[in-house]
Protein backbone atom coordinates (compact mmCIF):
# COMPACT_ATOMS: atom_id res chain seq x y z
CA UNK A 1 0.00 0.00 0.00
CA UNK A 2 1.32 3.45 -0.89
CA UNK A 3 2.09 5.57 2.13
CA UNK A 4 -0.29 8.48 2.44
CA UNK A 5 0.85 11.14 4.88
CA UNK A 6 -1.37 14.04 5.85
CA UNK A 7 0.97 16.97 5.27
CA UNK A 8 -1.72 19.58 5.64
CA UNK A 9 -4.09 20.45 8.41
CA UNK A 10 -7.82 19.76 8.29
CA UNK A 11 -9.55 22.73 6.73
CA UNK A 12 -11.45 24.90 9.22
CA UNK A 13 -15.18 24.56 9.13
CA UNK A 14 -17.00 26.60 6.55
CA UNK A 15 -19.89 28.65 7.78
CA UNK A 16 -22.24 26.54 5.71
CA UNK A 17 -21.22 23.19 7.20
CA UNK A 18 -24.56 21.35 7.53
CA UNK A 19 -26.20 21.02 10.90
CA UNK A 20 -23.15 21.72 13.03
CA UNK A 21 -24.65 22.53 16.41
CA UNK A 22 -22.95 24.41 19.23
CA UNK A 23 -24.56 23.19 22.42
CA UNK A 24 -25.59 25.64 25.14
CA UNK A 25 -24.11 25.12 28.58
CA UNK A 26 -27.43 24.24 30.17
CA UNK A 27 -28.49 21.81 27.44
CA UNK A 28 -31.94 21.28 26.03
CA UNK A 29 -34.60 18.77 26.96
CA UNK A 30 -34.60 17.38 23.43
CA UNK A 31 -30.82 17.04 23.44
CA UNK A 32 -30.91 15.27 26.79
CA UNK A 33 -33.56 12.84 25.52
CA UNK A 34 -31.56 12.11 22.36
CA UNK A 35 -28.46 11.51 24.43
CA UNK A 36 -30.27 9.07 26.73
CA UNK A 37 -31.65 7.17 23.73
CA UNK A 38 -28.15 6.92 22.23
CA UNK A 39 -26.77 5.52 25.47
CA UNK A 40 -29.61 2.98 25.71
CA UNK A 41 -29.08 1.84 22.12
CA UNK A 42 -25.36 1.36 22.68
CA UNK A 43 -26.09 -0.66 25.82
CA UNK A 44 -28.57 -2.85 23.95
CA UNK A 45 -26.17 -3.49 21.08
CA UNK A 46 -23.44 -4.45 23.51
CA UNK A 47 -25.78 -6.93 25.21
CA UNK A 48 -26.46 -8.63 21.87
CA UNK A 49 -22.75 -8.86 21.13
CA UNK A 50 -21.98 -10.28 24.56
CA UNK A 51 -24.65 -13.00 24.35
CA UNK A 52 -23.47 -14.22 20.96
CA UNK A 53 -19.75 -14.32 21.71
CA UNK A 54 -20.08 -15.66 25.24
CA UNK A 55 -22.16 -18.53 23.84
CA UNK A 56 -19.39 -19.20 21.33
CA UNK A 57 -16.80 -19.23 24.13
CA UNK A 58 -18.85 -21.73 26.15
CA UNK A 59 -19.17 -23.95 23.08
CA UNK A 60 -15.61 -23.75 21.71
CA UNK A 61 -13.38 -22.25 24.42
CA UNK A 62 -12.07 -19.60 21.97
CA UNK A 63 -11.17 -16.35 23.70
CA UNK A 64 -10.78 -14.08 20.65
CA UNK A 65 -14.46 -13.10 20.74
CA UNK A 66 -14.29 -12.31 24.44
CA UNK A 67 -11.48 -9.83 23.78
CA UNK A 68 -13.74 -8.06 21.29
CA UNK A 69 -16.43 -7.92 23.99
CA UNK A 70 -13.92 -6.45 26.44
CA UNK A 71 -13.05 -3.68 24.02
CA UNK A 72 -16.65 -2.85 23.25
CA UNK A 73 -17.52 -2.76 26.96
CA UNK A 74 -15.35 0.34 27.25
CA UNK A 75 -17.56 2.06 24.68
CA UNK A 76 -20.56 1.53 26.97
CA UNK A 77 -18.80 2.71 30.13
CA UNK A 78 -17.23 5.81 28.60
CA UNK A 79 -20.36 6.74 26.66
CA UNK A 80 -22.25 6.90 29.95
CA UNK A 81 -19.48 8.92 31.64
CA UNK A 82 -18.54 11.23 28.76
CA UNK A 83 -18.64 15.00 29.13
CA UNK A 84 -20.99 17.25 27.16
CA UNK A 85 -19.52 18.33 23.83
CA UNK A 86 -18.95 21.98 22.97
CA UNK A 87 -19.50 21.41 19.25
CA UNK A 88 -21.32 18.49 17.61
CA UNK A 89 -21.75 17.56 13.95
CA UNK A 90 -25.50 16.94 13.55
CA UNK A 91 -25.34 16.33 9.79
CA UNK A 92 -27.03 13.32 8.19
CA UNK A 93 -23.66 12.10 6.92
CA UNK A 94 -22.14 12.16 10.41
CA UNK A 95 -25.17 10.32 11.82
CA UNK A 96 -24.95 7.67 9.08
CA UNK A 97 -21.21 7.05 9.55
CA UNK A 98 -21.53 6.93 13.33
CA UNK A 99 -24.43 4.49 13.13
CA UNK A 100 -22.69 2.19 10.64
CA UNK A 101 -19.49 2.07 12.70
CA UNK A 102 -21.41 1.29 15.91
CA UNK A 103 -23.83 -1.38 14.70
CA UNK A 104 -21.12 -3.68 13.31
CA UNK A 105 -20.15 -5.60 16.49
CA UNK A 106 -23.68 -6.90 17.21
CA UNK A 107 -23.96 -8.04 13.59
CA UNK A 108 -20.77 -10.11 13.72
CA UNK A 109 -21.28 -13.80 14.25
CA UNK A 110 -19.01 -16.55 15.52
CA UNK A 111 -18.15 -19.04 12.79
CA UNK A 112 -18.58 -22.81 12.95
CA UNK A 113 -15.88 -23.26 10.30
CA UNK A 114 -12.12 -23.49 10.61
CA UNK A 115 -10.26 -20.26 11.48
CA UNK A 116 -7.42 -19.00 9.31
CA UNK A 117 -5.03 -19.12 12.30
CA UNK A 118 -4.98 -20.80 15.72
CA UNK A 119 -6.93 -19.16 18.52
CA UNK A 120 -3.68 -18.26 20.27
CA UNK A 121 -2.60 -16.17 17.29
CA UNK A 122 -5.93 -14.42 16.80
CA UNK A 123 -6.14 -13.83 20.55
CA UNK A 124 -2.74 -12.09 20.50
CA UNK A 125 -3.85 -9.88 17.59
CA UNK A 126 -7.05 -9.00 19.40
CA UNK A 127 -5.19 -8.43 22.68
CA UNK A 128 -2.82 -5.99 20.95
CA UNK A 129 -5.78 -4.07 19.54
CA UNK A 130 -7.56 -4.12 22.90
CA UNK A 131 -4.45 -2.82 24.68
CA UNK A 132 -4.29 0.12 22.28
CA UNK A 133 -8.01 0.80 22.77
CA UNK A 134 -7.61 0.74 26.56
CA UNK A 135 -4.55 3.02 26.57
CA UNK A 136 -6.25 5.40 24.14
CA UNK A 137 -9.45 5.56 26.17
CA UNK A 138 -7.57 6.07 29.43
CA UNK A 139 -5.77 9.02 27.80
CA UNK A 140 -9.05 10.34 26.39
CA UNK A 141 -11.04 9.90 29.61
CA UNK A 142 -14.35 11.74 29.66
CA UNK A 143 -13.59 13.36 26.32
CA UNK A 144 -14.72 10.12 24.66
CA UNK A 145 -17.83 10.30 22.46
CA UNK A 146 -19.55 8.58 19.55
CA UNK A 147 -20.68 11.43 17.28
CA UNK A 148 -18.09 13.72 15.64
CA UNK A 149 -17.69 16.48 18.23
CA UNK A 150 -15.30 18.72 20.14
CA UNK A 151 -15.06 17.43 23.72
CA UNK A 152 -11.64 18.90 24.26
CA UNK A 153 -8.27 18.27 22.61
CA UNK A 154 -6.19 15.37 23.98
CA UNK A 155 -2.48 15.31 23.11
CA UNK A 156 -1.05 12.67 25.49
CA UNK A 157 -0.31 8.95 25.36
CA UNK A 158 -0.87 7.25 21.98
CA UNK A 159 -2.27 10.53 20.65
CA UNK A 160 1.34 11.61 20.23
CA UNK A 161 1.67 8.98 17.46
CA UNK A 162 -1.66 9.06 15.60
CA UNK A 163 -4.77 11.22 15.80
CA UNK A 164 -7.19 8.30 16.33
CA UNK A 165 -5.42 5.51 18.26
CA UNK A 166 -8.69 4.07 19.58
CA UNK A 167 -9.96 3.56 16.04
CA UNK A 168 -6.63 1.94 15.15
CA UNK A 169 -7.17 -0.46 18.04
CA UNK A 170 -10.67 -1.26 16.77
CA UNK A 171 -9.30 -2.08 13.32
CA UNK A 172 -6.71 -4.44 14.85
CA UNK A 173 -9.31 -6.28 16.95
CA UNK A 174 -11.53 -6.55 13.89
CA UNK A 175 -8.68 -8.20 11.98
CA UNK A 176 -8.19 -10.69 14.82
CA UNK A 177 -11.90 -11.52 14.94
CA UNK A 178 -12.12 -11.89 11.16
CA UNK A 179 -9.14 -14.25 11.01
CA UNK A 180 -10.83 -16.34 13.71
CA UNK A 181 -14.25 -16.16 12.04
CA UNK A 182 -13.67 -15.84 8.26
CA UNK A 183 -17.17 -15.83 6.83
CA UNK A 184 -18.49 -13.76 3.89
CA UNK A 185 -20.99 -12.17 6.29
CA UNK A 186 -18.31 -11.01 8.73
CA UNK A 187 -16.13 -9.72 5.88
CA UNK A 188 -19.02 -7.69 4.45
CA UNK A 189 -20.01 -6.27 7.83
CA UNK A 190 -16.49 -5.19 8.75
CA UNK A 191 -15.68 -3.71 5.34
CA UNK A 192 -18.75 -1.51 5.63
CA UNK A 193 -18.26 -0.68 9.28
CA UNK A 194 -14.54 0.06 9.10
CA UNK A 195 -14.97 2.26 6.03
CA UNK A 196 -17.56 4.19 8.05
CA UNK A 197 -15.15 4.31 11.00
CA UNK A 198 -12.44 5.93 8.86
CA UNK A 199 -14.89 8.49 7.46
CA UNK A 200 -16.12 9.19 10.98
CA UNK A 201 -12.53 9.89 12.07
CA UNK A 202 -12.10 12.39 9.24
CA UNK A 203 -15.41 14.05 10.17
CA UNK A 204 -14.21 14.41 13.76
CA UNK A 205 -11.11 16.17 12.46
CA UNK A 206 -13.33 18.48 10.44
CA UNK A 207 -15.20 19.50 13.59
CA UNK A 208 -12.02 19.88 15.65
CA UNK A 209 -10.30 21.91 12.94
CA UNK A 210 -12.08 25.00 14.24
CA UNK A 211 -10.04 24.70 17.45
CA UNK A 212 -6.67 26.50 17.35
CA UNK A 213 -5.17 24.04 19.84
CA UNK A 214 -6.16 21.12 17.58
CA UNK A 215 -4.62 22.75 14.52
CA UNK A 216 -1.36 23.11 16.43
CA UNK A 217 -1.63 19.45 17.45
CA UNK A 218 -2.00 18.43 13.77
CA UNK A 219 1.28 20.14 12.99
CA UNK A 220 2.98 17.67 15.37
CA UNK A 221 0.96 14.54 14.53
CA UNK A 222 0.29 14.09 10.82
CA UNK A 223 -0.96 10.49 10.73
CA UNK A 224 -4.66 9.70 11.09
CA UNK A 225 -4.65 5.98 11.97
CA UNK A 226 -1.47 4.11 10.99
CA UNK A 227 1.99 5.72 11.20
CA UNK A 228 3.69 5.65 7.83
CA UNK A 229 0.54 4.56 5.99
CA UNK A 230 -2.47 6.82 6.65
Amino acid sequence: MTALRSATLPQPLASGWPRLARLPVGGLTREMFTDLVARAVIGGLFALLSINLFADFMRTGRVTGLLLVAGESLVVVLTIARRRARLVDRSAAAAAMTTLSLVAPPLLRASQGAPLAPDGVTAMISAAGLALVVVGKVALGRSFGVAPANRGVVVRGPYTLVRHPIYTGYLITHVGFLVANPTPWNVSVLLLADAALILRALMEERVLSGDVEYRRYCLRVGWHLVPGVF
